[in-house]
């Protein structure tokens, strides 16, 4: 096990978490308007429904697999499932999903390079996101090929430790990943970042997830009432 190790998958996680929070809380508290999803929608339509829901739907799907995956403990899914199943599950599920969140990304991404008007009011950092996104998706989607490598189901669950240590502050945890492919490797790191970056960007807008509106009343909406016609007052 080298430094790099040491400190990408040990030291780096903390780092990566700590920003996310205090400045996710800080940028809420000092700079609350800027907190949005900074939608072009009212730009332009054109493929935003599709690529939106695309992306949406799939990255939903494959960050709760990934929650669910890393950081329930073996006891608890072996009673229901093997760790062979359990990486076979997470073959299939995570590939028809990120393939379907790809698809909405290189939608999205092809709006904000060719779009004119899209591209006039956008910004480097925006750009930078989706591109960032992107090379997730694609790494994450590699993996797959990875996996097929070594069906047993042991270097899911050595990730699944080393998550799993991260989350509960216990070291050694560098340990359990140091020789894992470098495809891996990649895919933990550059998602750190995006942890870290979130702050600084739109994802932010990740913490205001609308629940309420599966309870929200319904909106009442009056009928137009005709406008009222005064006439010459009688005498």
């Amino acid at each position: 096990m080298s430094y790099y190790d040491v400190f990408w998958f040990q030291i780096y996680p903390y780092i990566a978490m700590a920003v996310f929070f205090i400045g996710c809380l800080v940028r809420f508290d000092h700079s609350m308007y800027t907190w949005r999803s900074g939608s072009s929608q009212i730009l332009s339509s054109k493929g935003m429904r599709l690529g939106s829901n695309l992306f949406h739907v799939g990255i939903l799907v494959v960050l709760s697999g990934h929650v669910v995956g890393l950081l329930t403990p073996h006891s608890l899914y072996t009673i229901f499932i093997s760790q062979e199943h359990k990486q076979l599950l997470a073959m299939v599920v995570g590939g028809v999903f990120g393939f379907l969140c790809l698809i909405g990304m290189i939608i999205l991404m092809w709006r904000h390079l060719f779009n004119a008007r899209i591209r006039a009011t956008d910004n480097w950092r925006n750009v930078l996101l989706l591109a960032m996104l992107m090379a997730q998706l694609i790494l994450g989607l590699s993996t797959i090929e990875a996996s097929s490598h070594h069906l047993d189901g042991s270097v899911m669950t050595m990730l699944a430790d080393w998550a799993q240590r991260i989350a509960t502050f216990r070291g050694g945890a560098a340990e359990l990943i140091g020789g894992v492919s470098w495809v891996y490797k990649v895919h933990i790191v550059l998602g750190l970042t995006l942890f870290m970056v979130t702050p600084f960007t739109r994802l932010v807008h990740i913490w205001s997830i609308p629940i309420s509106y599966l309870w929200r009343p319904y909106q009442v909406v009056r009928r137009r009432q005709p406008a009222l016609r005064y006439g010459p007052r009688p005498e």
